[in-house]
């Protein structure tokens, strides 16, 4: 049954794109303008920087593409129930027979899909016209990458919680995705931060997700590195996945009850 309302969304969303074919071209002239400038910013800083034994282009390439596609998976979460705010259709929804967070979770799907596309086409294209050698551990990546995206679907549930109960779900998610390109190592190592910031780092999914994808797409040998982030990652998810839905159901039922489901 939820397998079929899945299907049933992903096509919607499929032939809605289908009749934009002009962003798929944006899309791909934006992607080859970014590898192109971490690139030619890899070469300014130097062959000689190795951040966490990988060359700074690699860095670069992984932490910006997981980072912005988690996020960007965040965002699919808070977006439909502000789109569901704006159109008036947010109590309709909210009072279907499917439970509302399977149906926040269905609503959002099409932007892991298409972040999916995205991701691949980025850091594919990066690794063959820049490294075709890496070598890549793909149960390793795939783990990551499951735990990753339940992290991210938890924190998108939390952000669609705050929106619906105090409107200021878009603030959450900017902070965190602030946080996350300051300290998450998404641009520069989290050894080069002060101590007391990097112990913050360390209680962010998104740090874990970056290091295990960098060790799992760069550094194979590296098995216990990258066992110990999947487990993290693990634990993570296991706890904030469950949590968010009881927390999105308890903002849901208070909106009912107080009447302001419909509030933008």
């Amino acid at each position: 049954m939820i397998l079929d309302k899945a299907a049933a969304v992903l096509k919607k969303d499929i032939l809605t794109a289908l009749r934009y074919r002009n962003g798929f071209v944006i899309g791909a002239v934006g992607t080859a303008a970014q590898l192109a400038t971490f690139y030619y910013l890899a070469r300014a800083v130097g062959p000689q920087f190795h951040p966490d034994g990988v060359p700074y282009f690699l860095f670069l390439l992984v932490g910006t593409g997981f980072c912005s596609f988690l996020i960007t998976g965040m965002h699919g979460f808070l977006h439909t129930i502000q789109e569901s705010q704006q159109s008036g259709t947010l109590e309709v929804l909210m009072t279907t027979s499917t439970p509302p967070a399977v149906l926040l979770s269905l609503s959002a799907i099409s932007a892991f899909a298409g972040g999916l596309v995205q991701l691949f086409l980025y850091i594919g294209a990066g690794i063959l016209l820049f490294s075709p050698a890496a070598h890549v551990n793909l149960v390793g990546c795939a783990a990551v990458f499951i735990f990753s995206v339940l992290v991210s679907i938890a924190v998108g549930i939390f952000a669609a919680g705050l929106q619906i109960s105090i409107h200021k779900g878009s603030a959450a998610l900017w902070l965190l995705g602030s946080s996350a390109w300051l300290m998450a190592g998404t641009l520069f190592p989290v050894a080069a931060l002060p101590r007391p910031v990097r112990m913050l780092s360390g209680l962010l999914p998104l740090t874990h997700s970056l290091t295990g994808m960098r060790l799992a797409l760069l550094q194979t040998s590296s098995s216990a590195g990258l066992l110990h982030e999947i487990e993290i990652l693990a634990i993570f998810s296991a706890f904030l996945l469950p949590l968010s839905v009881i927390f999105f159901s308890w903002t849901v039922r208070r909106a009912r009850q107080l009447g302001t489901l419909c509030f933008y």
